[in-house]
């Protein structure tokens, strides 16, 4: 691991902030790093408020979308919405299809297959669009590529409005409306919404003329919030806000599906970070495994009983998941290990028969174990698919740019992305891949970075200085759990490697002449037992730790040496 200390904000700037909010000049520091500098900053920060949400209608095409959605309502047109297949995807599909319904009998939603269909916008969900005589389809989390697609749909007679959040190509689709902050021509002050942020400002640009106030949608954030963690987005601006009031819904009141896969869970405050790892998985395993049309069942299902039915079914899918994702990460192990002998700056493995549905977390665990950027390809069809994912600081979309002579189709962002390509430009798609990245990653990527916020003495970690980190909530990209580092700490003696198979680190540290002791957990830092031994250095996040009842604070270690 490579320890870097942020970069330490103007002291006069820090020792202000410290005054006007009455906290140290750690916690002013931390807040500084994010770009909070006043007063008036940190009350947006630490106390989200919906009116800062963003009037839907700078988002350019937002019009005309609702013009074109107002019209469909009047005529009694057949409306489809249609949306990806993973957590983005479905939840926007169940978010804009829940609030439509409440205006018109006229909604269906779409989620293509796969394995069939693939990613993105089909030939055949148009043509099952002109089948059924819909006129109009709504695409979300998807569609800012699909220039064919759209063109063979107005063929049809048939509509288009995109909603997705996607880096756009040189040419933009010929929709109704194409609503994506991150096109040049838009000025909407935020571009970092994930898909389902997008459906959530247009169903909110809908409720204008109905004098639906934001409150009015405060319902449907608990998939906001879901969407937001799950596509690790930018948890800053409007996303922290709408993450913010959607963890609320999620903990007081969620839809039928959320309640159905947090009911056999034992906690009873679920952070961001749980939504990433208990509920996120769950939706997303449908698509994966199975259909993701039982995510959109699950998440719009009205009756708490059947969703309860629906929740089982996607735990078996989950439980599925979790052994192909176990298998296929060994395979794809085995194949790096045999091609070590030359110094690699990229992964990239295949086999035929690796399931699609988990190529994209097989990427990730790759990066685990070798932190480059990795691609994990399977055979679709007739085609090769791959997922790639990428280490901090190195865009992988760029990458996969310069090699695009060898790619049939691929989208995606600068940290995840998918393609497809044929079988017989494998290898050479594979050697430019290399050489590209050979070419253009700073060396020091190919290490993992720990960022490091402050350094502290042990003795600041008052239940003061934790309550107000435990406010900077919800974290993520842009907004991460404050990391500090202590030096010369050392353990009481009660040190141990603990877990099933002793992978794991509990110590009681305490530094110089303060000996309170602080508990402290090091996960998967088993292998450092020897180090504890004399003074050592550490790297951690706070963490509250209940037992018995008894709440303390924990140190949860990331690093020592």
């Amino acid at each position: 691991m490579r320890w870097t200390i942020k970069p330490q904000p103007d002291k006069e700037t820090i020792l202000k902030l410290a005054k006007d909010l009455k906290v140290d000049t750690t916690i002013a520091t931390i807040l500084c790093q994010r770009n909070i500098e006043t007063f008036e900053d940190a009350k947006n920060y630490f106390r989200p408020n919906l009116k800062n949400i963003h009037d839907p209608f700078l988002m350019k095409d937002m019009d005309v979308a609702v013009a074109r959605i107002e019209t469909a309502i009047a005529n009694n047109e057949n409306i489809l919405i249609y949306g990806d297949y993973d957590v983005d995807g479905t939840t926007a599909v169940s978010l804009v299809s829940s609030y439509l319904k409440t205006l018109t009998p006229n909604i269906a939603t779409y989620i293509p297959d796969r394995y069939a269909e693939g990613y993105g916008i089909s030939y055949l969900g148009i043509d099952f669009a002109e089948d059924n005589d819909f006129s109009l389809i709504i695409a979300l989390d998807c569609g800012i590529k699909a220039i064919e697609k759209v063109e063979y749909a107005k063929e049809k007679n048939i509509d288009f409005i995109i909603c997705d959040h996607h880096k756009p190509g040189k040419k933009i689709p010929s929709a109704v409306a194409v609503l994506n902050a991150k096109r040049e021509d838009c000025n909407y002050p935020f571009d970092e919404l994930c898909g389902c942020g997008v459906g959530f400002k247009l169903i909110q640009a809908l409720g204008v003329s109905r004098n639906q106030t934001i409150e009015y949608f405060m319902p449907y954030l608990d998939l906001v919030a879901t969407a937001i963690a799950a596509d690790i987005v930018p948890m800053n601006g409007e996303n922290r806000t709408l993450a913010y009031f959607g963890l609320q819904v999620i903990n007081q009141n969620p839809r039928n599906g959320i309640k159905a896969i947090i009911h056999h869970i034992k906690k009873t405050i679920l952070t961001i970070t749980d939504v990433v790892f208990i509920i996120a998985p769950r939706i997303n395993a449908a698509g994966r495994i199975k259909h993701g049309n039982y995510a959109v069942q699950l998440l719009t299902e009205m009756d708490f009983e059947s969703a309860v039915e629906f929740a089982a079914a996607i735990e078996i899918f989950n439980a599925d998941r979790k052994d192909l994702d176990k298998r296929i990460t060994e395979e794809a192990l085995i194949q790096i290990i045999d091609n070590e002998e030359e110094q690699r700056f990229s992964s990239v493995v295949f086999q035929e028969d690796w399931h699609k549905g988990v190529i994209g977390i097989v990427a990730s665990r790759l990066i685990e174990k070798y932190y480059r950027p990795t691609l994990v390809f399977t055979k679709s069809g007739d085609k090769l698919a791959a997922s790639a994912r990428s280490v901090k600081d190195f865009d992988v979309y760029n990458a996969l740019e310069a090699c695009s002579e060898f790619i049939e189709q691929f989208g995606g962002h600068k940290y995840a992305a998918g393609l497809t390509l044929l079988p017989e430009n494998y290898e050479k798609f594979k050697n430019k891949f290399e050489e590209v990245v050979a070419k253009t990653i700073d060396k020091k990527l190919l290490t993992p970075e720990i960022a490091i916020d402050a350094e502290i003495e042990l003795s600041e970690i008052t239940p003061k200085f934790f309550r107000i980190l435990q406010q900077m909530a919800p974290f993520g990209p842009m907004n991460m759990k404050p990391t500090f580092t202590s030096i010369c700490v050392r353990d009481n003696g009660y040190g141990k490697q603990v877990g099933a198979d002793k992978t794991h680190l509990k110590l009681n540290v305490f530094q110089g002449d303060n000996k309170q002791n602080y508990n402290a957990i090091g996960f998967n830092l088993g292998d450092k037992m020897a180090f504890v031994q004399n003074d050592f250095d550490i790297v951690y996040a706070l963490d509250e730790n209940e037992w018995n009842g008894h709440k303390s604070v924990q140190l949860v270690l990331k690093d020592l040496k």
